[in-house]
């Protein structure tokens, strides 16, 4: 079940493991190019091959084909010969579009609506739902992982290796450093955070992980019999901070002007050289003819770290479309019709059924599932069974000082963080997060001027509609011309709402400090652990709910509090 988690690093050098040399870019060109594999399309004679790659902060204009300075020519080549996804939509932060592609359902259906899973939280996906990569093995599949994780590790039974993968190697944290695998979780709580299998990889350190994550995903594809259908998931850290990248892709952009867009544009070359070693391998040993890959970033860019959305407005954190409309695409010998740009709306909940059907296996209502099977709308340009996204309802996140129920027709309070599409529509209430249009960042530093040009400060609002279909850049608000959608759309938002399940944020626990495992980030609590805090959070919720009046102190924690998730937001 675990072959590769006790392997040695000898063993795998043994195997090629490390053999490849990275310090030279060019060298995936002398082998096959990527058409000259590609045979017509035929029934397989078996269950394809799946390859989802994820890429992290990776924003909406940083890939060749949108345009942008930043050099993609292996994601250029694989998208014009596959099928553009420009209507689909992702998540605007890390944990939530991870939790959604593993389980299929929003949000507002795992308890995950508010901010990201932190290092010391006692909080994973949860475990009474059926994951991605476990209904992919019943379907008779291998499943590997091989990245970033971002969905909670305080028990064993939140591990990748107990939630479907068979192995994994990669990191349970949202960020760490690229050589050195070290997070920091605030001052002074810092940890090594590089795991393989359920065991901290040591020897492993020093190691770039973008390198690192496309040489352990061609390694299981040269040790993998093409027979057996296989289910690979490649999880890049990159292109999240910190800025690191190798010496050789930064000199390729060394007359950028701008320090951090220059570090980021050599990261996502670097990872583009990447999916070009992985897609090589996967003809090398036989896979490519019977495969899907997909492509998808996570989230929208993060414009203070060099990333860049334009021409949309927004950024990674919030609901505009810069922080939740992704880069995808699907290339496979199996499209039907491939080699064109697909407006068909897909989400990426989504996923979920559709992988599953391709594997041949069966999803049901009894699933609970939110997303929809459009392979269909993807291979053969059918149309998409989907016509609305809830982007999420966050009751935790500030809430809006404008805001209100009677500003909702008493059927919503717009001072609650949510946002919905339903066909062209978009509505968004509360606070969306910052609604700036910022243009790709080429020059060493803004002039205050240009800075200021599109920024949006007014926070005197708290519901927005747009044509999304007409206006994609959110730049035209219709919600005082058409009264009649926005009623029709909080209407919608409240239908959602009746079906969410209680937000489950809890308190950091001390306990998770990685001195206390070794000096690594690791599962701390035990069965009886988690019992006891769970009693304790409801003794606490029972005290709040007999309380009548306030303390001083109480308001100071309140806000406080409140100070701390603001500052938290910032920094994710």
């Amino acid at each position: 079940m675990h072959a590769l988690t006790g392997f040695s690093l000898v063993s795998l050098l043994s195997f090629g493991y490390l053999s490849w040399d990275w310090a030279k870019p060019s060298l995936v060109a002398d082998g096959p190019r990527e058409d000259s594999a590609e045979q017509p399309s035929a029934a397989p004679p078996q269950p394809p091959h799946i390859i989802f790659i994820l890429t992290d902060d990776q924003g909406y204009h940083d890939v060749g084909y949108h345009g942008s300075d930043i050099e993609t020519p292996t994601l250029d080549r694989l998208a014009a010969e596959g099928v553009k996804l420009e209507n689909y939509y992702i998540q605007p932060i890390c944990t939530p579009s991870r939790s959604q592609l593993l389980t299929g359902r929003y949000q507002i259906h795992t308890g995950l609506q508010h901010s990201i899973i932190r290092p010391r939280q006692p909080n994973c996906l949860p475990l009474d739902q059926v994951t991605l990569p476990q209904k992919l093995q019943e379907a008779g599949y291998s499943t590997h992982m091989v990245g970033k994780w971002h969905l909670g590790f305080y028990r064993k039974e939140c591990l990748p290796t107990r939630r479907g993968f068979d192995t994994f190697l990669g990191s349970l944290t949202g960020n760490v450093d690229y050589y050195t695998y070290d997070n920091c979780d605030g001052p002074g709580v810092c940890g090594f955070d590089l795991h393989e299998g359920e065991s901290v990889a040591w020897g492993l350190s020093g190691q770039y992980s973008t390198m690192l994550y496309a040489q352990r995903a061609s390694h299981i594809l040269a040790s993998h019999s093409p027979q057996q259908p296989l289910f690979l998931y490649v999880a890049f850290q990159a292109v999240h901070t910190p800025l690191q990248s190798p010496r050789e892709y930064l000199y390729r952009y060394r007359t950028m002007g701008n320090v951090a867009r220059r570090k980021y544009a050599a990261m996502v070359t670097c990872m583009d050289e990447a999916v070009r070693n992985i897609t090589w391998a996967l003809k090398r040993y036989g896979f490519y003819n019977n495969s899907v890959i997909i492509f998808s970033s996570d989230n929208g860019g993060q414009t203070f770290s060099g990333g860049s959305n334009w021409p949309l407005r927004g950024r990674k954190g919030t609901y505009w479309e810069g922080g939740v409309r992704g880069l995808g695409f699907i290339h496979s010998p199996l499209l039907k019709r491939k080699r064109r740009t697909s407006h068909a709306l897909v989400h990426i909940t989504d996923w979920y059924p559709t992988l599953v059907g391709l594997a041949g296996g069966t999803v049901s209502a009894a699933d609970g599932l939110d997303g929809y099977d459009v392979w269909p709308a993807i291979s053969e340009g059918r149309a998409s069974p989907r016509t609305e996204i809830l982007h999420n309802i966050d009751p935790l996140y500030n809430h809006a000082r404008h805001g209100s129920l009677e500003g909702g027709f008493g059927i919503w309070n717009t001072a609650v963080q949510a946002a919905i599409r339903v066909g062209e529509w978009k509505l968004l209430t509360g606070d969306p997060g910052s609604g700036d249009w910022i243009p790709p960042q080429t020059l060493a530093a803004f002039p205050d001027s240009w800075w200021n040009l599109e920024r949006m400060a007014s926070v005197r609002q708290a519901v927005w509609l747009f044509n999304i279909s007409a206006d994609p850049y959110e730049r035209e608000d219709l919600a005082g011309q058409r009264p009649d959608v926005v009623r029709a759309l909080l209407a919608r938002l409240a239908d959602y709402n009746r079906t969410a399940i209680p937000v489950r944020y809890p308190a950091e626990n001390p306990r998770a400090h990685p001195d206390f495992n070794g000096g690594a980030w690791g599962p701390w609590a035990s069965d009886e652990e988690e019992e006891e805090e769970e009693e304790e959070s409801r003794a606490r919720s029972f005290s709040r709910g007999r309380r009548k009046k306030k303390c001083k102190i109480c308001k100071l924690r309140s806000f406080f509090r409140r100070l701390n998730t603001r500052l938290m937001s910032h920094r994710i």
